[in-house]
């Protein structure tokens, strides 16, 4: 397989212009036969397994290439499928590794040829999530604010990410909440005034006797008494709706500010109209589209002419990537200073950020919508009456624990493969004694090293396993789903039809165990395929029960038996094993990394024209041993992260542009 994704790589790092230049060869009679002898028979279109049909593309007068980057994903697929081993299946002739490279390497060219590298995609305009919002605010304010109670809930997209641009629109609903907001927050900053005082570090105070001079001096000339507050006003407003935007105002922003301040001054009482002026022009920036969209502009370039996005919206998409909020002072300086778009200052300002304890927010966003326990400490998963231990506390618990060894992998530890694989984790006491491990005393989260390796990586963790079970049971399918999607990448079709389901308690045969009802249920022709790549993973985490404990029966019977085989051939008997095995599969695990990290980073999902991001990607991360700086560094030099297209089906402009 190294072989293989090596003679890929080099295709892949040949100059863009000999990558567009057609084969002289026609490559498509290499790759038919083969195709023909071990593929067609089953992918055609009347039987179509797994909804894929390759034949029909090679059958009359079409141009057969041009087929194929049409379904590049597919095809793509098809290469996964071949270099993982589970194509052709077992039960089918196995290709030599001749026929398998000859494969692979012809698909690739083909593919490959038809990418260019300097096609970032399209991002559409998007709105703060939740949680950008909250901490956005918090910066900005010193106010926590908990947006996920008081905002209407936001759907997921793309690979699961609350962050998904094309989900973040905005309903009448959302903004009458974004208006309420403003009101709550500026409230809570006009009554403490420890945070009034970092807005508004002086009040500006008309006294009686400089009213009467200005009411004499008014009999004989025209004055503005609102001047000497404008002036001062100016010195709060402008800085704070800079950092709020994320860059410097417009002379026209700056102007209607501070005609807001000076109509809503003239109007208020005296007494404090000073504060009141203040305190609706910032509410009135936390209103604006310029706030809650992170507003990139459109440059009068022709539609799919690439150009890159100015150093202020380069500072936003960093600091949203990696820290869920505004850009700091120090990034704001560089996006300044215009050179941001230098490599050298990008990679120094993201080593910079990955030490700040800002990164602690991407480390739980990330890993906890990745994993999908993001809603572990609101929902429980299964029934209470059955498993009454699972309380609250211990859930947060099991979130905490995949939040802290994240962190950890992210900014200590440096390889990302220990997700898969590790002889740690973090516990406090509740969750050590939930697992059996003895010793761990405090509420406190902290590193505990383990012995036995069945627990290390996010496949031993409570949060996990319990999200993946069943209300009343474990369930090796959903189990053995989690991995292929979230690990591997590689997910199994949707079920047929006709597929039925398995019952949600035990076997009313008290001696019929899971592994018996799934034995049963893959019998039917129609369901085989799929559980014979799930259920064998499920199967190898059987020792752990529907809240994470270690067990080794089923009750009083039957034995719990965890022996299996993948597709591919390993055999494993226990967890551990079976994570030994998955850390090996690289090519799949890092994939699916970079995938996830790029649709979290970029706010769209990855497109077959992005297959030369992913390869530089992947290559990075198996050349430096998975580790995360260097990826997030590699991410950030992409194309799609700093560069952009207009987007001709984009309607809707912010305010004043």
């Amino acid at each position: 397989m190294r072989r293989i994704f090596t003679t890929l790589f080099l295709i892949i790092l040949i100059a863009s212009s000999v990558l567009a230049e057609v084969p002289k060869q026609d490559p498509i009679p290499k790759i038919k036969p083969i195709l023909e002898q071990h593929c067609f028979s089953c992918h055609h279109d009347t039987k179509r397994s797994a909804g894929i049909s390759l034949k029909n593309i090679f059958m009359g007068i079409n141009d057969t290439k041009a087929l194929m980057v049409h379904d590049g994903k597919v095809w793509m697929n098809v290469v996964k499928q071949i270099q993982s081993g589970e194509m052709p299946p077992r039960t089918e002739p196995r290709m030599t590794q001749q026929e398998q490279d000859t494969l692979v390497k012809t698909i690739n060219e083909i593919l490959y040829s038809s990418l260019s590298a300097n096609n970032p995609g399209r991002v559409v305009m998007r709105r703060l999530s939740h949680s950008e919002y909250q901490y956005s605010i918090f910066n900005l304010v010193g106010v926590s604010y908990d947006a996920e109670a008081k905002f209407p809930s936001d759907g997921s997209g793309g690979a699961g990410f609350d962050n998904f641009a094309s989900t973040l629109f905005l309903t009448p609903l959302k903004m009458e909440r974004y208006y309420e907001a403003a009101e709550e927050i500026m409230d809570e900053v006009n009554a403490k005034p420890e945070l009034w005082r970092k807005l508004v570090p002086q009040t500006y105070t008309e006294s009686i006797w400089q009213r009467f001079v200005n009411w004499v001096s008014g009999l004989f000339t025209k004055i503005d008494p609102s001047e000497g507050a404008i002036k001062q006003a100016a010195e709060v407003i402008v800085p704070f709706a800079s950092q709020a935007y994320r860059r410097f105002l417009t002379p026209e922003e700056k102007q209607k500010l501070l005609t807001l301040f000076r109509k809503v001054y003239e109007g208020s009482d005296p007494d404090d109209r000073y504060s009141i002026a203040i305190k609706e022009t910032l509410k009135a920036v936390l209103v604006s589209p310029n706030f809650l969209y992170r507003y990139e502009e459109e440059q009068p370039v022709p539609v799919d002419h690439p150009y890159p996005l100015s150093n202020f919206e380069l500072a936003s998409r960093l600091s949203y990537f990696l820290w869920s909020t505004l850009p700091d002072k120090e990034l704001f300086e560089a996006a300044y200073r215009q050179d941001l778009h230098d490599p050298a200052v990008l990679n120094r300002q993201v080593r910079r950020m990955l030490q700040d304890p800002k990164a602690r927010r991407f480390a739980e966003s990330f890993s906890t919508q990745w994993f999908g326990i993001s809603q572990l400490q609101e929902n429980n998963p299964v029934d209470p009456g059955r498993f009454p231990e699972l309380t609250p506390s211990l859930r947060n618990a099991m979130y905490q624990e995949v939040v802290e060894y994240f962190y950890y992998v992210l900014t200590e530890r440096g390889n990302f493969l220990d997700l898969i694989d590790s002889d740690y984790t973090f516990l406090n006491e509740e969750l050590a004694r939930h697992y059996g491990i003895e010793g761990v005393n405090g509420s406190q989260m902290r590193k505990v090293t383990m012995q036995n390796r069945n627990r290390g990586g996010i496949l031993g963790m409570g949060s996990v396993l319990t999200s993946t079970s069943l209300p009343l049971r474990t369930s090796p399918v959903l189990r053995g789903k989690w991995v292929l999607e979230e690990i591997l990448g590689t997910p199994a079709p949707p079920p047929p039809p006709d597929a039925g389901e398995l019952p949600e308690e035990a076997s009313s045969d008290k001696n019929a165990s899971i592994r018996d009802l799934l034995v049963l249920h893959r019998s039917k022709p129609a369901c085989a395929g799929c559980h014979q790549k799930m259920d064998p993973i499920g199967f190898g985490l059987e020792n752990f029960d529907p809240i994470g404990r270690w067990r080794s029966s089923y009750g009083d019977s039957p034995i719990v038996v965890t022996w299996d085989t993948l597709p591919s051939g390993e055999v494993f008997s226990n967890p551990a094993q079976l994570k030994k095995i998955l850390v090996t599969k690289e090519d799949e695990f890092a994939r699916t990394l970079s995938e996830k990290m790029f649709v979290y980073a970029i706010g769209r999902n990855v497109g077959f024209t992005d297959e030369l991001y992913m390869q530089r990607m992947i290559k990075n991360l198996k050349q430096n041993r998975f580790n995360p700086e260097k990826l997030i560094i590699e991410l950030v030099n992409l194309e799609p992260f700093r560069y952009k297209v207009n987007d001709k089906t984009e309607k809707f402009k912010v305010a004043g542009k």
